[in-house]
């Protein structure tokens, strides 16, 4: 089938599920040198961003789409949202419940960096329903934390998961990156040995990705820094998912790995491409097909939300076509793949009747499999994702 040759009697909205609302926090300590997202360092956040954000909070949930839906998640992301204080974050994760309705079982994180937290913080947070933490550690190694330029140190990150802990949480995740300079495979498994005596719930294991307009993209310009080889790349990765899932956090996503019924929901209804709303500068939303971003300069953000104007930056209405694609290649980061009777509900389309000579020669190749109700990438096409992805976007 053709992309001109859609079903008709479907909407975007066919077959949707709860949507998520994620709050962006663009400050930090300082600016990792691998770091891409729309960050800034700063030692004193602002107080206007919050406030600005808080209108924001209450703008969306008088709008129709929102008020007619029962939210699922709410994820607190940055930069570094544990830069402000916690009477300040538990105030506003108060206002999203107040303003939105929630499903009662809510998952509800917030992102923090390891030196940023302390104990009456934790509990703030733990008091006002926030039940997920998520802590950027990335290394249990102060030369390896160093070369990333990151601002905690091992001891810090060890005495954060400690005091989460003690504060209550029940449901944390590691951030861990490998692929790092100067690292070695002795080092990574070190890091994995170290996260998993904590017992967290979720590990989230990254590969250095070097992005354009970072100091390290400039470093590798200049040959001024050492990667690890492929193979010695190859060799972290494998031992990841070999050791994640004897200690029981099989891997269900390609970099994500958690404990049975931790997964983590708000970035599952991402990756099954469902609606979400961002609020704060750069976040993006899409809702039911429409998708579009605010500025994402923070002050630009607040000035125009300070004016009653809606901090926007761009934005497109998704074709049926273009959502049924961006579900597809995203679904296929889950272990699990796509839910075929899941895409003929939300668009009346199916992979082998929209993409025909293309997935079977994929199928050929040994890089997918087509079940009876899924779709999904085999052991020899996880590893050439990115490849295998492009070609069905």
């Amino acid at each position: 089938m053709s992309p001109e040759s859609l079903p008709t009697g479907f909407t975007p909205a066919s077959g949707e599920e709860s949507p998520g609302l994620y709050l962006h926090i663009p400050f930090c300590k300082s600016r990792c040198a691998y770091c891409s997202f729309n960050s800034y360092a700063c030692q004193s956040p602002p107080a206007a961003y919050l406030t600005a954000l808080a209108s924001q909070i209450r703008h969306w949930a008088d709008q129709q789409w929102c008020r007619e839906r029962t939210f699922a998640t709410l994820f607190i992301g940055g930069g570094t949202p544990t830069i402000y204080g916690g009477n300040e974050l538990a105030e506003l994760v108060g206002l999203c419940l107040a303003s939105f309705n929630f499903t009662e079982d809510a998952e509800i994180t917030v992102e923090a960096n390891p030196n940023t937290v302390t104990m009456p913080m934790l509990t703030s947070l733990r008091r006002t329903g926030v039940n997920r933490l998520s802590l950027g550690v990335q290394a249990f190694s102060d030369r390896l934390l160093g070369a990333l330029g990151r601002s905690h140190t091992k001891g810090e990150a060890c005495a954060a998961i400690k005091a989460a802990r003690k504060g209550g949480f029940t449901n944390i995740n590691l951030d861990l990156m490998y692929g790092l300079p100067g690292q070695r495979a002795t080092d990574w498994r070190e890091s994995l040995d170290q996260a998993l005596a904590f017992g967290p719930e979720h590990l989230a294991c990254y590969e250095l990705t070097i992005e354009e307009e970072t100091p390290f993209a400039r470093l590798v310009e200049k040959g001024a820094l050492t990667l690890p080889g492929e193979e010695e790349v190859l060799a972290m990765a494998a031992l990841t998912h070999d050791l994640l899932a004897q200690a029981g956090l099989p891997r269900y996503e390609i970099s994500n790995y958690a404990a049975s019924g931790n997964q983590c929901r708000h970035n599952l209804n991402y990756w099954r491409n469902g609606s979400y709303l961002g609020l704060g500068a750069g976040a993006v939303s899409c809702l039911s097909g429409f998708r579009f971003s605010t500025v994402e300069e923070p002050e630009a953000f607040a000035a125009l939300v300070q004016k009653g104007e809606l901090p926007l930056s761009e934005g497109e209405c998704l074709s049926l076509a273009a959502r049924f694609r961006e579900s597809v290649v995203m679904g296929l980061r889950m272990i699990e793949g796509i839910s075929l009777a899941r895409l003929q509900r939300r668009f009346g389309l199916t992979p082998a009747g929209y993409y025909g000579k293309m997935l079977e020669e994929l199928q050929e190749q040994g890089l997918i499999v087509l079940a009876s109700d899924s779709l999904r990438l085999t052991e020899a096409g996880l590893p050439v994702a990115n490849q295998v992805l492009s070609r069905l976007v």
